[in-house]
């Protein structure tokens, strides 16, 4: 209970009513005041989506509120700051995370603190890249994981004069069709979100050449990798393709009906679904067919819901309900329908299959799964996923795209850059967290 001194006129109303005894009786000792109580941390859920994935972000929590009665408050992760409680932290913020294990909690061990079991063992192996540790416990939760994936436009395509249920399997096939696009009046046959991301780790991943090692070397200017980014040089020169920046710029492109194709992550079907003029279609990403060995996997990667170090054990408990709350089977066909996350179990899985969501974006997390092979979660070290690496990436790819650059000679400059960084700052390859 807080101290509450009294008033003063009360005291002295007090004293004065009582002056006689007062005069002859010492006085009482003064009671020691009780030292100021802490306030009690903010139960907060951090992160840094963009405005539509807040919106649908709230809503889980005031689900989750609604549900279990309690009071967590949605804020911004602000870079720098120490975590929240938990911290939904993106793909391209993930050595935010590495670089301070101290102040995050493996999400294993706060469920154990909590009491509450964490059926790990149900959780798909596909998704859970960069989220276990050495021993392969989980010390994060993956929660709104997704693969690259060839989005278009069905009506773009009719334009054009191809089938629209017949989408190029291979990037060969895919320039005769965007030659076809072009003279049909787009000015934007392709494009892509994520540059790093799908051209450099997933091309690399599909054509059975990982852009970096086990060690965590970078080596993603073998050839394959020179010949594909010389492809998409031939295709800026022509026209074909457009490149409008390093993160999602593009999606707005195609949301617009602007470009007739696509190349980014899966989950972005459901923001598509309003895309104007589009009648959308999803493929598996494209492949070089002149590769030894043929089309091998792609990755996953994504939002993992990460626990702050050095709260309460009531905290972690509601941490933990948290937890088990977006694991329920229900709440992840919710979270598939507003994310298109791909399903973290099994349950879930199972359900995107079913009746319920055969309207909504099933095709895309079929294609998603399969493109997977069930070898998603391999090379854990990304290259999208370190800034610094990628950043200098990202300048490599802009200087072929502006035609300042051969293929080869930027991805070398980037892969000598990139490791030069690395050996410096050997922290930022970690490949295991924790």
């Amino acid at each position: 209970m807080s101290y509450s001194p009294r008033p003063l006129f009360a005291a002295l109303a007090l004293v004065f009513s009582c002056s006689a005894f007062a005069a002859k009786a010492p006085a009482p000792a003064k009671a020691a005041k009780p030292a100021p109580v802490a306030p009690a941390a903010a139960l907060e859920l951090a992160h840094n989506l963009g405005e539509v994935g807040e919106a649908r972000l709230q809503a889980v929590v005031e689900r989750f509120n609604r549900e279990q009665g309690a009071a967590l408050k949605l804020v911004r992760l602000e870079k720098g700051a120490s975590p929240a409680l938990l911290n939904l932290v993106r793909r391209y913020d993930i050595d935010e995370v590495l670089s301070q294990p101290k102040q995050f909690l493996p999400l294993h061990a706060m469920m154990s603190k909590a009491g509450v079991p964490l059926k790990d063992g149900e959780l798909s192996p596909d998704l859970k890249a960069g989220v276990v540790d050495g021993k392969g416990k989980l010390v994060a939760l993956p929660v709104a994981y997704s693969t690259p994936v060839l989005f278009y436009n069905k009506n773009a395509l009719r334009k054009a004069g191809l089938d629209p249920e017949r989408p190029p399997q291979t990037w060969f096939e895919m320039q005769a069709m965007l030659d076809k696009l072009q003279d049909s009046g787009f000015q934007c046959p392709y494009t892509s979100s994520w540059p790093v991301w799908v051209h450099i780790d997933n091309v690399s991943a599909v054509s059975g050449v990982p852009a970096t090692t086990d060690k965590g070397q970078l080596v993603f200017n073998g050839l394959p990798q020179v010949k594909h980014i010389a492809m998409m040089a031939t295709w800026q020169k022509a026209g074909y393709f457009r490149s409008f920046g390093r993160r999602a710029e593009a999606s707005e492109r195609f949301r617009e009906g602007e470009c007739a194709m696509i190349t980014t992550d899966s989950r972005e079907h459901t923001d598509f679904r309003d895309a104007r003029g589009v009648e959308l279609g999803v493929a598996p990403l494209p492949y070089h067919d002149d590769v030894y060995g043929g089309r091998r996997n792609t990755l996953a990667d994504g939002a993992a819901l990460w626990v702050g170090s050095g709260r309460s054990a009531a905290d972690y408990k509601i941490a933990a309900k948290f937890v088990a709350f977006l694991l329920a089977p229900e709440m992840q066909v919710e979270m598939i329908r507003q994310y298109g996350q791909l399903p973290l179990t099994a349950a879930a899985r199972a359900a995107a299959s079913s009746k319920v969501l055969q309207d909504d974006g099933t095709r895309s997390l079929k294609i998603a799964f399969d493109s997977l092979q069930g070898s998603g979660a391999k090379s854990p070290m990304r290259v999208a996923n370190i800034d610094a690496v990628r950043a200098i990436a990202n300048e490599e790819l802009e200087a072929v795209w502006s035609d300042r650059k051969p293929a080869k000679a930027a991805l070398d400059t980037a892969v000598n850059r990139g490791n030069a960084l690395l050996s410096a700052k050997p922290a930022l390859k970690k490949a295991q967290p924790f």
